[in-house]
């Protein structure tokens, strides 16, 4: 991103309104602005409030002559898109991460859509894609050694307690990431330690040792897939950027 970021703003061009997906501290999108020429306006979208607000603040401080609408909201539903106080060339979506990974294929060509009416016509999308690497380096990388992933994962299972009137033993699980090279997805477990019952809302549940429980599935591309994919969406990639060992890309798409 920061060696391309020159080249993803020509593409974008003067006057874009800027609306960025799951914002959270917008630290990539400085990196974009830095290089925008003459941006219309910046709108971050993200479901926390008070983080999105204190983003917001920042950023206008850092670029004073850019104005910065920020919007609470679930990115994938439907909400109202604010008017900035400038005419705007066209509207830009910034999906830098790579979470379109995240959506099974037919519900991530339905975000896609979605993604098209926001832009609308003349828009497009610059989006985060993480490519196709040999099992070995993807499985590696989401059974990481210093168990980050893992933690991430068994939150879920504290949530699950806190909201949802669970006993889950998070002693009794562990994590497991495993590359279904098929399907072209990791798939991350909460494997079950014991055999063991949990009561959730009320209701018992029963595990059986080795027994794991599918938390997340991330989809992996390669090139021609992944353009396939968007032409199935209303989309059709303009430019790729990817990374040296091309193990991630970002991809410019513009609306047919």
């Amino acid at each position: 991103m920061r060696e391309s970021a020159g080249e993803m703003a020509d593409r974008i061009g003067p006057g874009c309104l800027l609306i960025e997906f799951g914002s959270g501290s917008s630290t990539k999108t400085r990196l974009l602005l830095d290089e925008l020429r003459d941006p219309a306006a910046y709108v971050p979208i993200d479901i926390s409030k008070e983080h999105l607000m204190r983003s917001a603040a920042d950023l206008s401080a850092a670029y004073p002559a850019l104005e910065v609408i920020p919007v609470c909201a679930d990115y994938t539903a439907d909400y109202d898109l604010p008017k900035p106080r400038r005419a705007t060339e066209r509207r830009v979506v910034y999906f830098p991460g790579s979470t379109i990974g995240n959506f099974h294929r037919a519900r991530a060509i339905e975000f896609l859509e979605h993604v098209r009416e926001v832009c609308g016509a003349n828009g497009g999308v610059l989006i985060g894609v993480d490519l196709k690497k040999d099992r070995e380096t993807l499985e590696r990388a989401y059974n990481d050694a210093k168990g980050i992933t893992a933690d991430f994962n068994l939150n879920l299972l504290e949530r699950i307690n806190r909201e949802l009137r669970s006993d889950f033993d998070l002693r009794l699980f562990r994590h497991r990431a495993v590359y279904h090279e098929g399907a072209g997805r990791i798939e991350m477990y909460l494997v079950s330690l014991a055999d063991q019952t949990v009561e959730l809302d009320g209701e018992p549940i029963s595990f059986e040792k080795g027994e794991g429980i599918r938390t997340e599935c991330s989809y992996k591309y390669d090139l021609e897939e992944f353009r396939d994919l968007v032409w199935e969406a209303g989309f059709r990639v303009d430019d790729v950027w990817t990374d040296p060992e091309a193990r991630f890309s970002v991809q410019y798409l513009s609306v047919v």
